[in-house]
């Protein structure tokens, strides 16, 4: 736990200056890398099971760094320099995603031709990851974006952080037995609490520390549903392990695994945080 813990720490300065000070093209850039590398981790985990050629993994990782930064050109004022760069990366996206329809025909009668299976993969790890993870770009660049990104980040470290600590003190009754043997009833309570708790703290830091207007009413809302979509995406993912027969996607983070054992609730958190505030603004 001790590891855990460590590893969970360390990296949390860097972070926290990419989201808060850091312009919101390192972010982009940032957010590149992590699809990147979680695209990667989900095609491998799914080869582990269908014993598919690894071709298609360069078309999904270089799709994948460039949604992010599609995103955020997107979110630019759309000039004629910035429109002209957002159409030459999805025509780059269009002229990948067309090689890999032709690469999967063309194989259909070799040995190592692309499977059914892998090509329904490819599209969840180039397009569905990045996107959702891009979300928080979205967030950064809104009005207020520095406060508001934190706001996923913050519900989904503090329900997963809720959810394993009240699982180890008091977990007695398996939630979900079949999907992940680890969870508990009581660790989800917990992790609701702390979500909802750890939104209404950091609406009161605000309050306090800067001009804006905060609705706790509404901020108990991004906490509770922030918190039952962050476990619901831990339980997804969870379960596409289990179906792949692997026990972590990576090892980048000792302790932790790869990206998508760290990051699997925020692909899920990230985007329904971003549908909260445009739709039900709390500051």
């Amino acid at each position: 736990m001790k590891k855990r813990i460590i590893v969970a720490l360390v990296p949390l300065p860097l972070f926290f200056a990419i989201l808060f000070f850091f312009p919101p093209y390192i972010l982009a850039a940032a957010v590149s890398l992590l699809a990147a590398i979680g695209s990667f981790e989900l095609m491998r985990a799914s080869n582990n099971v269908i014993q598919a050629p690894m071709r298609p993994v360069v078309y999904v990782i270089i799709i994948a760094v460039l949604v992010p930064i599609a995103v955020y050109f997107s979110n630019l004022v759309m000039s004629a320099a910035a429109l002209m760069q957002v159409t030459s990366m999805l025509t780059l996206f269009f002229i990948l995603l067309s090689l890999l329809i032709i690469d999967f025909f063309l194989s259909m009668k070799s040995e190592r031709r692309i499977k059914w299976r892998q090509l329904l993969v490819i599209p969840v790890a180039a397009m569905v990851i990045p996107y959702m993870l891009s979300t928080l770009i979205g967030l950064r660049m809104m009005t207020a974006g520095h406060l508001l990104v934190l706001l996923p980040i913050i519900v989904a470290f503090l329900t997963d952080s809720g959810a394993y600590f009240t699982g180890v003190a008091i977990g007695k009754h398996k939630a979900f037995p079949t999907i992940s043997p680890n969870k508990t009833i009581e660790g989800c309570i917990g992790g609701l609490v702390t979500g909802i708790a750890g939104m209404l703290i950091y609406g009161f830091i605000i309050d306090i520390a800067t001009l804006h207007t905060v609705s706790y009413p509404i901020l108990i809302i991004y906490g509770l549903v922030g918190a039952v979509v962050t476990e619901a995406g831990d339980l997804v993912f969870s379960l596409i392990k289990r179906k792949c027969g692997v026990k972590d996607y990576g090892s980048i983070m000792p302790g932790h695994g790869g990206v998508l054992d760290r990051f699997d609730s925020m692909i899920f958190t990230a985007p329904t945080m971003y549908l909260l505030v445009a739709i039900l603004p709390a500051l």
